[in-house]
C-alpha cells in the first residue's frame, strides 16, 4: 500500500468512528459517559469486549513471539478461563449488589477512605503503564509505515494517536465505547482470517485440514511445558498466573468492569463474561496459528523480521496485496483502539469519582469538570508513551505488560482478596505502605529468584507474589477485635 493509500484508510475508519460518537453521544450527561445509563445490550459488551482485552498488543506481539515461545501462550489463556469465572461468581454479584460506579468505591465501603484511595491509584498507574504499552506499539507501527517518510517526530504521531481517541470519545464515554468496541472487534477478527488465508494459500495449505496438519506437525505448536518446574513457561505457573491476571487486569480494573456495569442486571452480566471467555480461547488459538504461519512465510522468504516488527512487516509487503495489507492495518488500528479508548473513559472515570470525587462537586460544573479531565488523562498518556519510546526497543511487548501487571496490579488483588475472603478490620492509615511495600519487596525476588531460589525462574507469577505478600502486609496492620 502506498503512503497515501494507508492515509486514506485511516482517515475513513475514524470518519466512522466519529459518526458512531456522533449518534451515541447526543445525551451528553455523566451518567452516560460512565455507566451508559446501564441500558447496554449484553451481547455487544460481550463481543465488544474481545477487541477491548486482546487488543494491539496481542494482535502484534502474540504472534511475534511464537516462534521463540511456541504455543506456551495457550497456557495462560486457559488460566484466564477460570479467572473469569470468578469475576462472574464471586466479584460481579458484589458489584452489582454495592450499584458502583467505580468499582473501587468497594474498599471504601469496607476498610476506609485511605484503602479506597490506594486502590484508585493502584488502578490509575496500572491502567496508564497499560494503555502507554498499546498505544506505544500502534504508534511505532504508524511511524513506521506513515510518518518516517514525512520526518514527523515521534512524538507528534503520539499526538494525533491519542487526540484521534479523545475526539471520539470525549461526549458520549462509555456507551460510545460500546458501539465502537463491538465495530473494532469485528475489524480485528476479520483481518486475521484473512491473513491466515492468504498464508495459506503462500504457504501451499489448500484446506482447513491442511492448514490444521501443518500446525499439529509444527515444533513450534507445543502447548504444555511440564518438564521443568524452573522454566518461566512451566504450566501450573503459566496457568496460575493467566488466572490471577485475569482476576487483576480485568475483575479489578475498571476499565473492563465498567463495561460489565453498563448491562442492565446481574445476569446479563454474567451471561456477558462466561460467554465472552469461550470464545477468547477460540480467538487467542487464531492468533497463535498465525503466528506459527508468519514465522513459516519469513523462513521460506528469508524475511529477517522478529517479535513485535514480523507482523507488520510481512503484511505490508507488496506481494501480500493491497486488501490483505488493508485489512491488516484496519486490524491493528481496531486491536489497539478498542483497548485504548476505554481505557481513557475509565481513567477519566475513575480520577473524577475516586480522586476528586466528582459527585461532591457543584451540580453545575461537573460535566466540566469531566471533560477537562478527560483533557488531562489524554496529554498524560502522550507523556507515558514518549517515555517508553526511550526506554523500551527491541523486545515483544506483550512479555513486558504482563511484567509490568505483576508489579501494578499485585496491591489491587491483596487488597480485595482480603476485603472478601476474610472479616478483619484494618489500620485504614497504613494500607498505602503496605502498597508500596509489597511491590518493591517483589521486585527483589523476582530479581535474585534465580540465586535464592535454587534456579527457579520467576515469571508472570509475580503478580500471584505481589499479591500474596500484600495479604500478608494487610495481616500485619490488622485492628484487633474487643
Amino acid at each position: 500500500m502506498s503512503t497515501t493509500q494507508i492515509m486514506l484508510l485511516i482517515a475513513a475508519y475514524f470518519v466512522v468512528l466519529i459518526l458512531i460518537s456522533y449518534f451515541t453521544g447526543k445525551e451528553d450527561s455523566n451518567e452516560a459517559f460512565f455507566k451508559a445509563n446501564k441500558s447496554a445490550p449484553w451481547y455487544l459488551v460481550a463481543f465488544g469486549m474481545i477487541g477491548a482485552s486482546l487488543s494491539g498488543v496481542t494482535f502484534i506481539s502474540v504472534p511475534g513471539a511464537v516462534e521463540a515461545k511456541q504455543f506456551g501462550y495457550l497456557q495462560v489463556v486457559f488460566g484466564y478461563f477460570f479467572g473469569y469465572l470468578v469475576i462472574a461468581y464471586v466479584l460481579l454479584p458484589i458489584y452489582y449488589k454495592l450499584n458502583l460506579t467505580s468499582i473501587y468505591t468497594y474498599l471504601k465501603d469496607r476498610f476506609g477512605n485511605v484503602s479506597y484511595k490506594t486502590g484508585s491509584v493502584a488502578f490509575l498507574i496500572s491502567r496508564v503503564v497499560g494503555a502507554s504499552f498499546r498505544l506505544f506499539l500502534v504508534a511505532k507501527v504508524l511511524q513506521l509505515l506513515i510518518f518516517d517518510q514525512f520526518q514527523v517526530p515521534f512524538t507528534i504521531t503520539v499526538i494525533i494517536t491519542i487526540a484521534l481517541i479523545w475526539l471520539y470519545t470525549f461526549k458520549g464515554g462509555i456507551k460510545t465505547i460500546i458501539f465502537t468496541d463491538t465495530l473494532q472487534t469485528l475489524f480485528m477478527l476479520v483481518s486475521v482470517v484473512i491473513t491466515i488465508g492468504f498464508l495459506a494459500s503462500a504457504l501451499d495449505l489448500n484446506s482447513i485440514s491442511e492448514v490444521y496438519s501443518n500446525v499439529k506437525q509444527s515444533t513450534m505448536s507445543k502447548v504444555f511445558f511440564l518438564d521443568d518446574v524452573n522454566d518461566a513457561q512451566y504450566f501450573i505457573k503459566s496457568f496460575l498466573a493467566g488466572m490471577f491476571i485475569t482476576i487483576t487486569m480485568t475483575g479489578l480494573d475498571q476499565d473492563m468492569m465498567q463495561k460489565n456495569l453498563t448491562c442492565k442486571n446481574l445476569k446479563e452480566a454474567q451471561k456477558n463474561m462466561v460467554s465472552f471467555s469461550i470464545v477468547l480461547i477460540f480467538v487467542n488459538i487464531l492468533f497463535l496459528v498465525l503466528g506459527l504461519m508468519l514465522t513459516q512465510y519469513a523462513n521460506q522468504h528469508g524475511i529477517t523480521a522478529k517479535k513485535d516488527d514480523l507482523f507488520p512487516t510481512i503484511a505490508m509487503l507488496p506481494e501480500i496485496g493491497v486488501l490483505t495489507s488493508a485489512f491488516f492495518l484496519l486490524g491493528l488500528i481496531a486491536a489497539a483502539y478498542s483497548s485504548a479508548d476505554s481505557a481513557l473513559t475509565s481513567l477519566t472515570t475513575s480520577f473524577c469519582i475516586d480522586i476528586i470525587e466528582l459527585d461532591k462537586k457543584p451540580k453545575a460544573s461537573q460535566k466540566r469538570i469531566r471533560k477537562r479531565t478527560h483533557v488531562f488523562i489524554s496529554l498524560l498518556l502522550v507523556v507515558v508513551i514518549v517515555l517508553f519510546d526511550a526506554i523500551f526497543k527491541d523486545v515483544s511487548v506483550i512479555w513486558e505488560l504482563f511484567k509490568a501487571a505483576g508489579y501494578t496490579y499485585g496491591p489491587l488483588l491483596g487488597l480485595f482478596a482480603f476485603g472478601i475472603y476474610t472479616k478483619i478490620q484494618l489500620k485504614d492509615q497504613y494500607v498505602w505502605i503496605v502498597a508500596i511495600i509489597a511491590p518493591i519487596v517483589s521486585y527483589i525476588i523476582n530479581a535474585y529468584s534465580v540465586d535464592i531460589l535454587s534456579g527457579y525462574q520467576i515469571g508472570f507469577e509475580i503478580l500471584i507474589i505481589n499479591g500474596i505478600l500484600t495479604f500478608l502486609g494487610l495481616i500485619l496492620i490488622r485492628r484487633k477485635q474487643h
